[in-house]
């Protein structure tokens, strides 16, 4: 198992067991950074009604995440790559935990419900956007690389966890005690997960002392310049950046009008089947794409043609099972098409994910936040697009078909210009 070398990170020279706990912290907390993000599509349905909302009202809700989301990926980044991407992280948390408990009683502040509703949205895409460029700093720092397929696949296999759990949790929560117990749900315990790592794996210390740093406007000592004309001069840092655009961009409206289609399509299915088993297969998808990466690579094969290959598949095959569900009307079907395309995407954590981290370890998490921005940018787009496309044609088969053309786009481009050599040429970075 892929393993953080150092857990507090003044030490190399740690306990192995120390690594894996940290590990396993880092899955639960993009666990429920999921678990956050996705209350608000779980519930749409069910808001709509209580609020009176139509399709393109509620597409502007479900986008307005990505308006704050886009703001502080390069923030986060760079942040990470300077005080830590664990303080970054444990910072971020405490503010998307209190925001996602408190979102029911800001209904009630008045007859304004779209309008602070989508405030919420956007605060929550601003806090959690710093969440995945600063992992990735954090892990491109502290994983030898032919660990970091696996390391990486395994942490985010928590997005498809955190789905499925307030997937199967949230929609009987749903059914039981309205949409507003979702939020609480998935609010208290991103606070109790905050509490556990600031008691037992961080040190108050250092998390006072990142504070400061924050407040003093990010003053360091030991600053790290950023080699930013070396880097977007390469083609294949704008492969990667276009590869990352589209794969988020897909993602998130997959994400954000599933359950919508499910619900309307098959009116009488029941919403733990289609919230749940999508997520369930994607989370064994993900950690075996990590496992698949790096043995290919131990086994010799070049890295740039495996991150390639796991591009195939999460990109190129993944977007022809979403065409497969806009032309069929079996449930059943739909099921195993939804599945086999969520479980495929999950191939791009081997894949362009980690390419950021082979082309520039020593700022990895400022490219990723980079290339992130550009995704949730077209995941605004993307998802605002999908409400007025249902909205026109009536027909869900748009929404895929626009799946499909972004996610090859992005794959054309990884396959002409990726590469996987080093090109920030830091010697601030030490391969561990």
């Amino acid at each position: 198992m892929g393993c953080i070398e150092g857990s507090r990170f003044p030490s190399l020279k740690v306990f192995r067991s120390e690594c894996q706990l940290w590990t396993v912290m880092l899955l639960l907390g993009t666990c429920l950074l999921y678990c956050a993000r996705v209350t608000m599509p779980i519930c749409a349905v069910s808001m709509n009604e209580d609020f009176g909302w139509n399709k393109k009202q509620s597409g502007i809700l479900l986008s307005s995440f990505f308006w704050g989301y886009c703001l502080t990926q390069i923030m986060g980044g760079h942040l990470g790559d300077k005080i830590g991407g664990d303080k970054v992280i444990l910072i971020s948390a405490s503010a998307w935990g209190f925001i996602t408990a408190i979102t029911p009683l800001l209904s009630q502040i008045s007859s304004a419900h779209l309008v602070f509703m989508t405030l919420s949205r956007i605060l929550m895409g601003f806090f959690q956007g710093v969440y995945f460029p600063a992992l990735t700093s954090l892990l491109s720092q502290k994983v030898p690389e032919n660990e970091r397929a696996f390391t990486y696949s395994t942490v985010g296999a928590g997005s498809q966890f955190g789905t499925l759990v307030i997937g199967g949790a949230g929609s009987l929560l749903l059914d039981w005690y309205g949409w507003q117990s979702v939020f609480y749900f998935s609010g208290v315990l991103t606070l109790i997960w905050v509490y556990f790592m600031c008691r037992y794996l961080l040190k108050e210390k250092e998390l006072v002392i990142s504070l400061g740093i924050l407040a003093k406007g990010f003053s360091i000592s030991k600053q790290k310049k950023v080699p930013w004309r070396q880097l977007f001069r390469r083609p294949p840092v704008w492969a990667v950046i276009f590869a990352q655009l589209s794969s988020a961009s897909s993602f998130f409206i997959l994400l954000s009008w599933l359950p919508t289609f499910f619900k309307e399509t098959f009116p009488n299915s029941k919403g733990w089947v289609f919230n749940v088993v999508p997520w369930l297969i994607a989370i064994p998808t993900s950690i075996f794409s990590g496992f698949l990466s790096d043995h290919l690579i131990s086994q010799g094969y070049r890295t740039i043609t495996v991150r390639k290959l796991m591009q195939v598949m999460g990109l190129g095959v993944s977007s022809v099972f979403a065409l497969f569900l806009g032309h069929t009307r079996s449930f059943c079907k739909s099921i195993i098409f939804a599945s086999a395309s969520i479980g495929l995407q999950t191939f791009n954590h081997s894949g362009i994910s980690v390419n950021i981290q082979d082309l520039a370890p020593s700022c990895a998490g400022f490219l990723f936040g980079v290339a992130n921005t550009a995704g949730a940018l077209a995941g605004v787009i993307g998802v605002c697009l999908g409400g007025y496309l249902i909205e026109t044609t009536g027909s869900w088969t748009s929404v895929f078909n626009l799946v499909a053309i972004i996610s090859n786009i992005g794959l054309c481009m990884f396959l002409v210009f990726g590469e996987a050599q080093r090109v920030d040429f830091s010697s601030a970075y030490e391969d561990l």
